[in-house]
Parts: C-alpha cells; structure tokens; sequence
C-alpha cells in the first residue's frame, strides 16, 4: 500500500470519528426542540436512502412510499402493544422492518414488469388503499385517532422519560435517549448503503437504471434486480416508520398520506438523485424547515403563525412553497442536487489547494536539425 493511500485512509477515519464525536454532542447543549429536528431528520433520511436506492440508482418510480413507513409505524405500534401480540421491543423493530420488506416483495412482481410512470400510478394505489385500511382496520391501527406507540426497551434501558437519568450532569429525557438510538440506525443504514451501491449488485442496479436492454445482455437478470430493489427500499422506509413512530410516540393514519411521499420524492430530487450522502442532506432540508418555519413564523414576513386568520399563507404551505421553488432551481441548474453542488465546490477548492510546481532551471530544447541544402534549381 502507497503512502498516499495509506495517509488518505487515515484522513478519512479521523474524519468518520470527528462526525461521530460531533453528532454525540448535541443532547448535551440542544433543548427538545432541536433533537426532534434532529430525529425527524434523521428518520427520513434512513427512509430517504431506501428511496434513492429504488428510484436514484434502479431507476424505478415510486409515489408509494409512505406506504411503506405506515407498514413499519404500525407494524412495530401493533406488535408490541395492547390490543396486539405484546411482543417485546426490541424483537417488535425487525419484525416490523420484515413486515414492511414482506409488503414490499408481494407487490414486486407488479415492480419487475412495470416501470416509469405506470409503476408510479401502481404504488400510488398503495397509499389511497393503505389509508383506507389505516382507518377501517381499528382493532389494529386505533382509526382516525391512531394508537399509542409503546417506548423501545432495550436490555432494561427504556427510551423514554419515566425513570430519570442524567449523564454529565445532563438531564436526559426521551429526546436525548432516542437521539443516540436514531444515530445507530442512520449509521447501519449509511454503510449499507453505501456498500450495497459499491457492490456487485448496486453495479447492476445502476446498469439497469442506464439501460435495460444493455444490462440484460451483460447478464443481468432485469426483473429479479428490479423486484430486489423495491424489497430493500421497503425495508428501508418500515426502518424509518418505526424511528418516526418512536419519535411522534402516537400514529395516525392522515401522517402517512400522498403529500408523505411526494415529500420523500422531492427530497432525493433536491439531494441528488442516486446518492446516499445527498438523499441525507435533502431530507434533512425538507423536514428541518417547515418545523424551523413554525417555530419563528412570527418573525418571518409573509408567513403566518399556526393559527391565524384564513387567506394567510402558514408556515407548512411557505416551507412547500420554498421546496417547490429549490425542485425547480434544481432541475434547471442542477441536475445533480445538492450532493452534486457540493462535489464540484469541494474539487474547485481542491484545485485551488493543489500548487502548481515549475521547475527552477529550464533546460532549453535543442534546436530543431537544419534542413540539407540542396542546389538551387534554375527555370529554363
């Protein structure tokens, strides 16, 4: 191994534990208000990773996706709560990603023959038919109110405010607990990800994305790749609706509707399309600033209070506005997101960085070789 491989593998952990140490920090200086950003961020991040994989990288259109994450809220709600099989939470969380995985892989056959937009109008169905089912089902789900989601315990540690506990002289409450637990799950998610995509078969997916036919003939079994990428990306949302549930602590069917999924959509659109580390930044975009919104509404102009007289715009409909408008400055200017934004800053600066070397003494060339002189030729 080069020196230079070796010193940039070393840049990298040292970089991987700074993000790691920072990310810790926050329970310890934040108020509730900022760690529930920082929890609802990091829930649609991990559901927006599964999105990306499907949509960015298979290439494959889904309006379905909060379906999905009502699969894993509900799943893990119904699983370890009363009316329900009263399962302990810390075996209720994988069952209720596999539910969702399960829900996923019945409707892949549908997934590996159709695709563009007749897949998306497919999954759309989903959403109309899980609400439907969200507020008949109410032994299961509790109806239009919803249920009680029951606190995860894990070994005896509960994620919630009951008993009381302080850490360096911190107080930590629920928040603080599940901060630690939403960054262990957005980290499992992060580097499967990631290597999921380096791997054989994210190679393929993103050959199937490029060009069906070209991938088929390289030996790509297309509608097995295809029902695969929706599985996993299901996965990834029921991971995410069990973070949110855990979050919200109740869930009602209206939170998992239409605007649900045409939200995750905008975020992978604004994030970068493909990428783990842009669908990241765009869910924490589109979920920090409706709440950010909210919380200083009155000192933003043009926006009202929650609350406030009809005719005013609020700020949930100001932050769709301003999302709206950053999808379509995105796809005018750039198609490859904020990921992509950010990748080319980092190589300008880069270059910058780089000092170009001119060597002190500069030998000259030797003259080129006289050409051989021949005797001049008279006209007659």
């Amino acid at each position: 191994m080069s020196d230079r491989i070796r010193a940039l593998l070393t840049r990298r952990r040292a970089t991987l534990l700074t993000v790691a140490v920072l990310l810790c920090l926050p329970p310890f200086y934040l108020d509730a208000f900022w760690l529930r950003i920082g929890l609802f961020s990091m829930a649609a991040a991990i559901g927006a990773i599964g999105l990306a994989l499907l949509s960015g990288t298979a290439g494959q259109l889904s309006l379905g996706h909060a379906f999905f994450l009502a699969v894993g809220a509900y799943g893990y709600t119904w699983l370890a709560g009363d009316p329900g099989p009263g399962l302990p939470t810390a075996l209720a969380v994988p069952l209720a990603v596999l539910m969702a995985g399960l829900a996923g892989g019945l409707f892949s056959p549908v997934a590996g023959r159709v695709k563009g937009i007749y897949l998306g109008i497919a999954t759309l169905a989903l959403v109309f038919l899980g609400h439907h089912v969200l507020l008949t089902a109410e032994s299961v789900t509790g109806g239009f109110n919803g249920r009680s989601v029951p606190p995860l315990s894990l070994g005896g540690f509960t994620f919630d405010a009951d008993r009381e506990l302080t850490v360096l002289g911190v107080p930590f409450g629920a928040e603080e607990r599940l901060w630690f637990l939403g960054l262990a799950l957005f980290a499992l998610t992060w580097f499967t990800a990631r290597g999921l995509l380096r791997s054989r078969p994210g190679r393929a997916l993103a050959a199937l994305r490029d060009s069906e036919t070209a991938a088929a003939v390289m030996g790509v079994d297309v509608a097995r790749h295809r029902s695969a990428a929706f599985v996993v990306s299901s996965m990834y949302a029921g991971l995410a609706g069990v973070l949110l549930a855990l979050a919200f602590r109740r869930v009602v069917p209206d939170y998992f509707g239409l605007v649900l999924s045409v939200d995750y959509l905008a975020m992978i659109v604004i994030g970068g399309l493909g990428s783990v580390a842009g669908a990241t930044a765009g869910a924490v975009f589109v979920t920090a600033l409706p709440l950010l919104m909210t919380r200083y509404a009155d000192q933003l102009p043009l926006v009202a209070a929650p609350g406030s007289a009809e005719g005013a715009v609020g700020p949930t409909e100001a932050a769709r506005y301003l999302y709206g408008a950053a999808i379509v400055l995105v796809l005018l200017y750039a198609p490859d997101g904020l990921h992509g934004l950010a990748r080319r800053a980092r190589d300008r600066l880069r270059r910058r960085r780089t000092p170009i070397t001119v060597p002190d003494t500069a030998v000259p060339s030797p003259p080129p070789p006289a050409a051989a002189a021949r005797p001049k030729e008279h006209t007659p």
